[in-house]
Order: structure tokens, then C-alpha cells, then sequence
């Protein structure tokens, strides 16, 4: 009795002295409340600028109409309207060095011999050689490398190149990348390359049904290479907070030790279909454009679109706080940190982001949405060009 007398008063003595302490150290004469109040305040204050910007964006969101890929009408009269004035025989010619020529001529296509991403041009020919039958004799110049090839802010000529992103600083006209069917970046899990949209569109939303909302585990999370060091914060937050983040950088081709992994061994892939284990996904851009960020939205997870300099030509329909979280490339971990606990407090308002991610996508980027868009974008861009196409004779039948 004596010793479970003895083991009580232990107890109450320890918490009496650690209150004490606390009351010692964070008293108001020394600013303890005071600092605690501001702080509050910054956290109410930064919580209700972040409602606001849902609300308001939701107050100017116009959906788009789903029939005939409608929805990215104003992509192709956006990348067409430099070249208004004509596309001559001789701008073609200068555009020649900056990609792989292509040709439609009596409904079949053409193409240079030499292609220096053959996945890449298939993925392409995909869907030009099914609507070159119905199309008008074209010259085309299509550039399957990373990044596009026209700035205007560096002085480059107005030249018609076809690029599959570009940032606002490009005249290059964008087509649906090669990606949606064929030559996507090819790693462990993918080693043909992501390819087949129609595909993923199916089997991820399988995955997201598997893990609704209510199951998905409450944190952050990301799988990519270290293509650029925007990516470094998440990385380090995944470090210092991992029960908040579960980010790590994997190997890519320039790999060579552990510290182009930040000073960690790299981590192994993880297939799309498991990314739909966490509420919020983050998308960074890669050299380009990210190939991931179309597949994000099909998890049904909240988005976290980092950047908006990059774009696709599908990324102009979406819009930032409707259906995904724009977060600027500079931010520090404890933005990041902040973001993430803002929509684990708010999840209602998550799950609504997450939710219109995922129907715009499935409404608005079907197979068939990208080969309208082909379609429509070849069937205006001919209609500016100011010669007769001749056929091409070194160019190869594909």
C-alpha cells in the first residue's frame, strides 16, 4: 500500500512541477500568449484567404461543352493565331531543322526517313495515319524532343513547329503528345514507355474505386526523379514529417549515386494504380511538361499542381482551386506543410477539388477527345497554308 501510495504522489508532483515549468516559461509578461495569438491569427487569416479563393474561383468557373473536344477549342485558335497571316512554303522550310517533317498527301502519310524517337513518332502516327484519309494535303513539322523550339523572347523566327508543350514564351503550336498512345518516359514499371491512355484511364479508376476517399491514407505524396530541384522541398518535408509526406526521389537515366537523390538511396516506382492509396498527389514538372498530371486526377485524389509556366494542350480547361491546388514552384516546406494541413482540416472542400478533377478529366480527355483535337487543329492549320502541296519525294510512306 505504502508503495502505491508512494508511486501516486510521484505522479501528481510531476505534473504539478510540469506545469509549473510551462506556466514559468510561457507567461504574458514575457510574450508568450501574445506570440501565440499572432500566430493563430496568421493561421485564421492565411485559412481564409485560401476559402476565399475557392469560393471565388468557383464563382467564375463556366463549364465547358464536352461535344467535339469543345472544351480546347480556344488552345487551337490561341497556338494558331501568329501564323494568321499565312504559312508560305519558305517558313516550312526554316521550321525543317527544328523537327520531323511529315507530310499528308492524298489521304496517306509521309515521313522523313530518320526519326530520333521512333516510339515517339508512332505514338504520333497513331493518330495521323487514322485521320489522314479525311484530311487535305499538309506539310508538317512536328518536334518529338522534350522542350519546344520557338521563343519569341529570345529573338527566334516566327516559324510553324509542332511541339507537345511549351510555356507562354513559345510560338510552337502544341498537339496532344505522343504519350496518349505510345512512347512515354520509360522506367521499370513502364519499360515500353507510359503509353495507352485509353488504357490507364481504366485501370486507374479501377484503383481510385478501390480506395475511396474515406480509405485513402491522410498525407502527401510523390515518386519521380530529381529533374529539377522545384521538387527538393516535398522531398526534404517527406524527411522531417513523414507521417505529413510520403515523397522520395527514384533513379532516372543520368543517376549516378546517392546524391543526385538528395543523399538518399533511390526509391523504387510506384505504379499510377498505387498512387491512389493518398488524398493528395503532387505533380511537378519534368524537363517539360509532366506526363503524370492527367493520370493524377484519375485517383480521385486531390491534386497539387506545382507551377503554371508549363503547358499541355489540355492544361488550359483546368482551372487552379476548381480542380486542382496551384502551389507556387518556390515554395518552402513549411508552405507545403501548411497547404497539406489545411485540407486535412477542410476535407470537405478537398474531396469537392479532388471529385471535379476527376470528372473534367474522364469528360474532357477520352481517346476520342484527343483525336478531335488532332483533327481539328490539322483541319485549321491547312487552311493557313498559302502554297500547293507538292508531294514530297524523299519523304518514306508510314
Amino acid at each position: 500500500m505504502n508503495n502505491i501510495f508512494f508511486i501516486i504522489l510521484l505522479v501528481y508532483i510531476s505534473a504539478v512541477t510540469n506545469i509549473s515549468n510551462f506556466e514559468g516559461s510561457c507567461s504574458k509578461e514575457d510574450g508568450c500568449s501574445a506570440t501565440h495569438n499572432n500566430y493563430a491569427k496568421e493561421i485564421n487569416e492565411w485559412a481564409t484567404k485560401i476559402r476565399d479563393k475557392i469560393t471565388f474561383a468557383l464563382e467564375q468557373y463556366q463549364s465547358c461543352e464536352r461535344a467535339n473536344c469543345s472544351c480546347h477549342k480556344a488552345v487551337i485558335d490561341k497556338d494558331l493565331a501568329p501564323f494568321s497571316e499565312g504559312i508560305t512554303r519558305e517558313l516550312i522550310e526554316q521550321a525543317g531543322s527544328k523537327g520531323t517533317k511529315y507530310q499528308i498527301f492524298n489521304g496517306k502519310l509521309y515521313r522523313e526517313k530518320e526519326c530520333h524517337f521512333p516510339a515517339r513518332c508512332a505514338g504520333i502516327e497513331h493518330y495521323l495515319k487514322a485521320l489522314a484519309p479525311k484530311l487535305p494535303d499538309m506539310d508538317l513539322i512536328i518536334n518529338t524532343r522534350d522542350w519546344p523550339q520557338v521563343n519569341h523572347v529570345w529573338g527566334h523566327k516566327k516559324v510553324p513547329v509542332f511541339s507537345f508543350s511549351k510555356t507562354k514564351d513559345h510560338y510552337d503550336i502544341m498537339y496532344p503528345t505522343w504519350s496518349f498512345w505510345e512512347g512515354g518516359p520509360a522506367i521499370a514499371l513502364y519499360p515500353t514507355g507510359i503509353g495507352r491512355w485509353d488504357k490507364h484511364r481504366l485501370s486507374i479508376s479501377v484503383a481510385a474505386e478501390n480506395w475511396p476517399w474515406e480509405k485513402k491514407e491522410e498525407k502527401g505524396f510523390f515518386r519521380g526523379s530529381r529533374t529539377n530541384e522545384e521538387r527538393d522541398a516535398l522531398i526534404l518535408l517527406s524527411r522531417s514529417k513523414p507521417e505529413l509526406v510520403d515523397a522520395q526521389y527514384t533513379k532516372n537515366q543520368a543517376w549516378k549515386s546517392d546524391a543526385d537523390t538528395l543523399y538518399a538511396p533511390p526509391a523504387t516506382e510506384v505504379s499510377f494504380e498505387d498512387h491512389c492509396k493518398y488524398k493528395y498527389l503532387f505533380n511537378y514538372r519534368g524537363v517539360a511538361a509532366s506526363f503524370r498530371f492527367k493520370h493524377l486526377f484519375l485517383c480521385k485524389s486531390l491534386v497539387f499542381h506545382v507551377g503554371d509556366q508549363w503547358l499541355e494542350f489540355f492544361y488550359p480547361s483546368l482551372k487552379p482551386w476548381v480542380h486542382y491546388v496551384p502551389v507556387n514552384p518556390k515554395a518552402k516546406q513549411e508552405e507545403i506543410k501548411e497547404y497539406i494541413e489545411y485540407f486535412k482540416e477542410n476535407d470537405s472542400l478537398a474531396k469537392a477539388i479532388a471529385d471535379r478533377g476527376f470528372q473534367h478529366i474522364w469528360d474532357n480527355l477520352t481517346d476520342k477527345d484527343v483525336k478531335c483535337y488532332w483533327r481539328k487543329l490539322l483541319k485549321k492549320y491547312v487552311k493557313l497554308l498559302k502554297y500547293e502541296v507538292k508531294r514530297d519525294e524523299s519523304l518514306i510512306i508510314v
